[in-house]
Formats: C-alpha cells, structure tokens, sequence
C-alpha cells in the first residue's frame, strides 16, 4: 500500500532487536501540519516528554518521525533524555530539517537508556531506503509482542478532491482507555490546520484507542500522531465542523487500528464488542461498559468460550452506573439471555455458538434513558500469562 501524497517511509534493522527490523523512519517531503495525543501515565519516556515540547515550539509542523522498537526509553532520567535528543539531531541533520521538526518514539523495555549509536548509525540506510511503498517495512519495525504489522486506510473527499487517510500502529499488550503500550502514525493528503487537527485527532481517538481494553495497563509511551501533507491541495480544513467526511475517514482507519490492536491482545482469541445502552448519561453507560470490558472474571469467560452473562451483569452492577436491575436486559448477538432483570428462555448451544465466535457482540440495556457507549476487549488466557511472565528473557 502506498502512502498518501507528500510522504515516504522505510523500516531497517538497528540492532537493538537481536534479529527482527526495529527502526522506522518516516518522512514529510515539504513537511506537515500535525497534532498528537500522548500517554496519561505519569511516567512519561523520554522521547514523549520531548516531543511534546518540540511539537509546541514547531506550533504543530513536523518535517519526520524517528520510531524504534526493543527499547522504552521510559524511567531513564536526564542519560534518556539527552539519547532520545541525539536521535533527534542526528535525524535532522542528515534530512537537513530543523531539530523541533523531528519527532522521536520507541517502545519495548521500560528502565533502559535508548542505545542511541545504533539508531543514529542505522539512520543512513533508512534515508536511502525511504520509498512512497515502505510502509510495510515501516510496520513491521515498530513491532514488539504483536503478532503481525496494523495497517488501515479509508478515502474521503474535500471541496470536490478525493484524499486518502492511512494508518498503521503498534500494541497488543498494557491496552486500555487513555492509550496504552500503543504507537500510532496516521498521515493524509489533506490540507489542515493544527487546530483542526487535533479536534479531529480527539473525536476520533474517543471512538477508538479510548474504547478498547486488553488488560487494564496504560504504558509509558503511548503516542498517536497525525500528519497531513497538505499534498490534495484546496482550502484548508480550520473549523471544528469543517471536512465530515474527513473526519468520518479518520475515525474510521482509528477503529481500524484499534480493532487490530484488542484482536492480537497477546494470547488473545477473541474479541469482546460490549455495548451499553439506556444508561441515564454518557458517564453511567462508560462506567457499565468499562467494567465489563476490564472484568478478569468476564475476560476469563471469553477466552473460554462459556456465555456465563452472570458475570457481565455483576460487573455492570458494581460498576457505579445508575439503574434499576429490574430493568435490565443482556443480549447476546440476536439472542435475548435477560430479560427486566430475569433470565429468558434461550438454548445454551446457541449462546456458546456465538461466544466462541472471533467477535462476540453483547449488548446490555439498562432501562434507564437513552445513553450509550462501547469498548472493545480482548479475552484472557494463559499465553497472556506466559508472554509476560518473561518479556524480559
């Protein structure tokens, strides 16, 4: 696939992985308006603690995007810090772009410094590689516990011009709302403001990396950046309303990426797609929707294959949302399993049918209003258990 008008990408092999690519540069040919959202954790690695800033003092324009993987870079101190800023300056003299134009991101292992002389001596060879076609490469080298590389595209069209949105990420374990051990790189054509962005980088994000859950961990690094080149031409999208259907693309390639991510939860086998509706407001149906989606018991379940829709409602009764239980309905798919608050008539093959599907659907209805919210999880297992156990072996 190739990448929207006005960039270039490649993905090469640092060394900092004992055998896999784990470096990735991106690249904005005339540069590019942008905006980003980064890790709530107040643990914050060294490369989103400067980019941050360099995002500030560059008012939202960004030239490139250094990415590595095998390494946080997180709890590091001042020896992170000055590693994360001479990957930074290293990049922007050999691209010849000003420093704060240069945004850097690891992922990997938190407490150890970025071995920043392997970066800075691969960058060479992923200039020269630097293609419109190197975003396979390019996903392949953030990679840690993923199973495979999270690639998602969506066409949309402004004042007549057809642009394209693309994405691709990073982050199948420390999943949750606010982000997690997740990198994402979306880039368009579009000509934008970064006011503009940003708003749209939020709305999209809330339906997306905001809604999903693995295991109840946020990360150190998580950092989701867009990019647009400016490259399809015409005015440039300003107001908060502007561009629907852009906006409508980009939420669409972020639930692509975050759908990617819960599926290759590590361990994971299936995906949880919760709904809660009739809540009394958006905070009651976030707060049923969330417990059930970080329930280890309903998580457990999952990963099982066993419809024990028990363990959905104590979730969503501990969970704070205002209702009364006599209310209540659960659906599995198009099954009814409760009804006002009491069993219905249903058969056990066809509930574990449809739990053991790749994507199982529940809805819950609290019977108290009108508001709704989702959040996608993955199940629990062993191989969960296993993977993390020794990450660092």
């Amino acid at each position: 696939m190739r990448l929207p008008k006005g960039f270039l990408a490649s993905g090469v092999r640092a060394g900092i992985r004992k055998k896999r690519p784990d470096l990735a540069l991106l690249v904005a040919e005339k540069g590019a308006n942008a905006a980003a959202l980064f890790t709530k954790n107040r643990f914050q690695a060294a490369p989103v603690v400067l980019g941050k800033r360099d995002l500030a003092r560059s008012r939202g324009r960004v030239r490139a995007v250094v990415v590595n993987a095998g390494c946080a870079n997180a709890v590091t101190g001042k020896p992170g810090l000055d590693a994360a800023r001479r990957v930074r300056d290293g990049a922007a003299a050999l691209l010849g772009v000003p420093k704060e134009e240069v945004i850097v991101s690891s992922t990997g292992v938190i407490g150890v410094v970025l071995p920043d002389a392997k970066i800075r001596a691969a960058l060479p060879d992923a200039k020269y590689r630097l293609s419109a076609s190197g975003l396979e490469a390019a996903s392949h080298a953030i990679l840690t516990t993923d199973v495979g590389p999270k690639i998602a595209h969506a066409a949309f069209t402004w004042m007549g011009r057809r642009g394209r949105v693309v994405g691709f990420a990073k982050g199948a374990g420390m999943i949750h709302p606010n982000m997690a051990t997740m990198l994402a790189f979306v880039m368009t054509d579009a000509e934008a403001t970064p006011a503009f962005l940003k708003s749209a980088l939020r709305e999209a994000a809330d339906a997306s990396f905001h809604a999903i859950s693995v295991d109840g961990d946020t990360s150190t690094n998580d950092t989701v950046l867009l990019m647009a080149s400016g490259a399809l031409g015409g005015p440039a999208m300003s107001a908060p309303d502007d561009a629907p259907d852009f906006r409508r693309a980009l939420t669409e390639v972020c639930r692509q990426l975050a759908w990617l991510m819960v599926r290759d939860g590590e361990g994971a086998t299936r995906v949880l797609d919760v709904t809660v509706t009739g809540a009394r407001s958006r905070a009651d149906a976030e707060r049923a929707a969330h417990a059930v989606a970080t329930s280890p018991l309903v998580k457990t379940a999952l990963h099982g294959g066993d419809p024990n829709w028990g363990r959905i409602l104590a979730a969503v009764g501990r969970s704070g949302a205002r209702f009364s239980e006599k209310r209540v309905s659960l659906r599995l798919g198009p099954l009814t399993l409760v009804k006002n608050g009491i069993p219905a008539p249903y058969r056990e093959k066809d509930a574990v049918r449809i739990f053991r599907k790749e994507r199982v659907p529940v809805v819950v209805d609290l019977g108290a209003g009108v508001a709704t919210a989702s959040k996608l999880s993955s199940d629990l297992g062993h191989d969960y258990v296993s993977l993390n156990a020794d990450y660092r072996s």
